[in-house]
């Protein structure tokens, strides 16, 4: 496990280009080992502008190790308030060298997915970069609504879109833990991205599916809705899960938009809906 950052009760962070005008965003960040694993191969970053969250795979330290690598890369190129999706595309591709690395002969493998939401600029305004490559998972949260950005890399995911299964059965298919895309496994990183405009109010959630493989989108909405602060809300989530068994790592971060200017919104960054 790799943890960098934390939380922080409320950061302003100016717009380039745009004199006077900012955005001020808070988070909170929590991981636990849960109740059945060893050890805690979830890694993530908490530390503006880069919120991500890993889960590694790979048997004993190996998982521990791709994860770290992922968001030690990422880590690095937050050198400014905002970071480009290019920059998140490239700092993929290093660490997926550096797994490469740590993999030597394994037969089985090692890899991670990953899942983020990065400060970005488009068009002069700001906005959350969201981008994942496996299940774990980015959820927006704005008026008591709770909607799941990302899409999984999944083989139930292909099964529901398909029709074959009900977002529920996916949760809770034996299958569901099976990825088709990740970060390792001598494979290119192939992340998606959606555009978030930033509004005040909005609150986002980054996971490993610790959490979501344990407690369902209603139970989340419920504790993102309960008005406690991220760090409480991060915390809380954590707990939910450990409550409901615990069978994995589990890794949260809540990140708050407490103001931020209103702007015209492209029609093209608005993110899809899973």
């Amino acid at each position: 496990m790799t943890e960098i950052g934390g939380s922080n009760p409320g950061l302003v962070v100016p717009i380039p280009g745009r004199d006077g005008a900012s955005v001020t965003i808070a988070w909170g960040a929590m991981t636990d080992v849960g109740r059945r694993r060893a050890a805690n191969e979830d890694s993530y970053v908490a530390q503006s502008p880069m919120f991500v969250v890993a889960d590694g795979m790979g048997g004993h330290s190996a998982g521990d190790l791709a994860s770290a690598a992922v968001v030690e890369r990422l880590a690095e190129i937050v050198t400014g308030d905002f970071v480009s999706p290019r920059d998140i595309e490239r700092a993929l591709a290093a660490a997926t060298d550096d797994i490469a690395e740590i993999a030597g002969e394994s037969e089985l493998g090692v890899g991670t997915t990953v899942t983020g939401a990065a400060l970005t600029i488009q068009d002069n305004d700001p906005y959350f970069g969201i981008f994942n490559i496996g299940d774990s998972r980015v959820y927006g949260f704005d008026r008591n609504d709770l909607v799941q950005i990302t899409l999984d890399h999944s083989v139930v995911q292909e099964l529901v879109d398909a029709g074959t299964l009900t977002k529920d059965e996916a949760e809770h298919h034996p299958d569901s833990n099976i990825i088709t895309r990740a970060v390792g496994f001598q494979s290119r990183p192939i992340p998606d991205f959606w555009m978030l405009p930033l509004r005040p109010g909005l609150r986002l959630l980054v996971c490993s599916d610790g959490l979501t493989k344990e407690i369902g989108d209603e139970r989340i909405r419920l504790h993102m809705a309960a008005g406690l602060t991220p760090f409480e809300t991060a915390a809380a989530l954590v707990d939910a899960a450990l409550a409901a068994g615990g069978r994995d790592n589990i890794t949260t971060i809540v990140i708050d938009v407490i103001d931020a200017p209103r702007y015209e919104i492209a029609e093209d960054t608005a993110p899809g809906s899973p």
